[in-house]
Formats: C-alpha cells, structure tokens, sequence
C-alpha cells in the first residue's frame, strides 16, 4: 500500500520506504566498481605562460622623484630597443646563441668606413705618361732600341705586370724589371775599341771606301788577361759609337750595349772627346779665341772646347760634341786646313800604346 506522506513513489514497490530512509553514507552509498588493466591519463600540461617584461608589471602612473642629493637611478632602456628583447620567446629560454637565420643578430657596434683605394696609374693609355722605351733607357737599364726589342719578346715588367705592347706610357716613377733572358741577352754585349786607320769609315761604308768593322778579326785582336775568346755572332749589332771620318785615325768604339752608345752619343752625354790635330795656313787675329767660344755651325752655335796651340802646325782640342766633320770645319773658318788627324781618348778611355789596325775588348774594370 502507498505512503501519502511520499508522492511520486510507485504503490506497489515494497522497499522505496528503506531506500529513502535517512542512513549514513558511508553504510548506504554503494562502492564504484574498479577497472583493471586501464591507466589513469595524466592531466594535460598547461600551455607556458608567455614571458613577461618589467614594462607589464610595473606600476603605472607618474615615477617617483628621487630625494634630494642621491644620484637618480640608472634608467632601464626600453625592451624595444635591447637586443635581447628583439628576440624570440623560445630563444629568450634557451639562452643565447640559439637565435634562427630568420632572426639576425643587430651589430651592437658600426665598423668604420674604409678610405677609398687610389686607382691604379694607365699604362696603356697614349695620353698620359712616358713612353717605357724612354724611361728604360733614362735609367740606362739599355737603349731604345734595345728596349723595343725586350718589349717585343715579353721580357719587360712594369710593377709586376708583363708589357708586351710596343709604345706603352707608363707612370715615370713606376718600378721597372726585366727578365732573365734580358739579363743573359745583355751579358753577351760587347765593346770593342778599335785603332782605326785612314781609309777606313766608321758608320756605313761610302762608295769606295772599306767599314771599320771589317777589321775585327781574331788574327787583329790583342788579347788581354780575362777577355773572353771571340766569336763571330759577336760581330751581330756591333755598331759605332761616334764618328770618325774616312781621313782621320785614332780611336774608335764599336758596341752592342745600348748603355754605352747612350753614354757616348746620346743628347745628354757628358763624355768628351780629345784629339792632336795637324795643320797648315795662318790663323786668323783672335781665331783662337773663336775656336774656343766663337763659332756656328749649320746655324747653331757650338758648346764651348778647350783648344790649345802645342807649336805651329799643332793643336789640341777637347770637344763635348761630335759633329760631322767639326773640328776640320772648324779650322777652315779661322783659316787653316787639317792635314792630320787623331783622336786619343774618349771619356776615360785612352787609345795607349794599341797598334794602328788592331783592336780589343774593353776590360770590366773599365767604364768611359
């Protein structure tokens, strides 16, 4: 039968009364059945909190003014700006050094600004500069000619760079080599000093008339301690050095060295030249005053010679130029007419005690 006191309870249901009846828990609710072989999964991890900056937790409103005399507090830069701050949360984690490629590091310090190098001077350029072959032979490194030729061939190094162009323009100041082949081509250069006897010409041969240079011969060599034995490819490029013509006798240099036919003939030589010269006729009042400080030729006034009057028929010149046929022209403007003519010395170099017609080598020891 239904209690009336208890609504909602079915009337037939004989323990709904000892079902609501007020007992304990601990006697009444019912133990929750266990489940064996199954694990308990471990609760989520919590998401990292993101980091932080002094800028979040500090206080806002105005800062506090320092007390008077105490020096203020140094002022945090803003975390904007650091270079710490610039980078990634993870980074910030695991320290530096950690940064990604995607992320550059700010250079904390500017290196400064390199000068400009100074371009390097044209060489190539036929605007500026000296020619090479011209500076070469300033230096007496060798002649003009000879210069071209090493040009040509490679052997010639400007700052360390190969020239082989004929007509380069360099800087005058720029360094100069050359190779070994230009030094062992030089090596093979020689000098000769020839007594050359009436007849024979000094440059190129006349109608009639014989070059000296046929008169180096191994047969006509006077041979000196030290010389080299001779051979005939000394005779290619052997050349006269100064002018001596057909009617006169004495000392004659033949050479394949640039260097030494520049010392003798070139615009800026300062080898002299004497000679014993024979003569006829009288002499004009005050020639001899002429001869020494008073003359042109072709136009041009000749360079002071010291000339001096060793007897009648004798004098003594000491020229520093070689004209053709100067000293004979010469005599003829105050009158007199060469009968003879010698030549004795050429810079240092004195023709001695060596036979007419006969030659040798100049010595290393020697220099004009």
């Amino acid at each position: 039968m239904s209690d009336p006191s208890r609504p909602g309870d079915p009337p037939d249901d004989p323990w709904a009364r000892w079902r609501k009846a007020d007992v304990p828990a601990a006697v009444d609710a019912p133990e929750k059945p266990k489940t064996l072989g199954v694990k308990k999964r471990a609760p989520a991890e919590a998401a990292p909190k993101p980091a932080r900056s002094y800028r979040d937790s500090a206080p806002s409103g105005p800062k506090p003014r320092p007390a008077a005399g105490k020096p203020a507090p140094r002022s945090r830069p803003p975390a904007g700006d650091s270079p710490w701050a610039q980078r990634s949360p993870a980074a910030r984690r695991e320290g530096p050094g950690t940064e990604t490629r995607s992320e550059p590091r700010q250079p904390l310090r500017e290196r400064p600004a390199e000068a400009p190098r100074p371009a390097p001077p044209a060489r190539t350029n036929p605007a500026e500069g000296v020619r090479l072959s011209k500076v070469m032979s300033e230096r007496g490194l060798c002649s003009r000619r000879e210069a071209d030729l090493w040009i040509e061939r490679g052997w010639v190094f400007v700052d360390g760079e190969q020239i082989s162009e004929l007509g380069t323009r360099i800087d005058p100041n720029a360094g100069i080599t050359v190779s070994p082949e230009a030094t062992k081509a030089q090596a093979k250069q020689v000098t000769i000093l020839l007594h050359k006897p009436v007849g024979y010409v000094s440059g190129q041969p006349e109608p009639g008339s014989t070059p000296a240079v046929t008169l180096i011969t191994p047969e006509a060599q006077v041979k000196q301690r030290g010389d080299p034995e001779f051979k005939p490819w000394m005779l290619r490029g052997l050349a006269p050095a100064g002018r001596l013509d057909v009617d006169s006798t004495g000392l004659l240099v033949l050479t394949s060295d640039g260097r030494v036919a520049k010392r003798l003939i070139g615009e800026d030589s300062e080898a002299d030249k004497e000679y014993l010269v024979r003569v006829s006729g009288e002499m004009i009042p005050d020639g001899l005053e002429l001869l020494r400080r008073g003359l042109e030729l072709d136009g041009k006034p000749l360079k002071p010679a010291w000339i001096k009057q060793l007897n009648e028929d004798q004098l003594h010149f000491i020229l520093k130029e070689g004209k053709k046929r100067q000293i004979r022209r010469m005599c003829e403007l105050v009158g007199l007419r060469v009968t003879g003519l010698k030549r004795v010395r050429i810079g240092r170099i004195r023709l001695g005690d060596l036979p007419m017609g006969q030659w040798r080598f100049l010595r290393e020891d020697e220099a004009f």
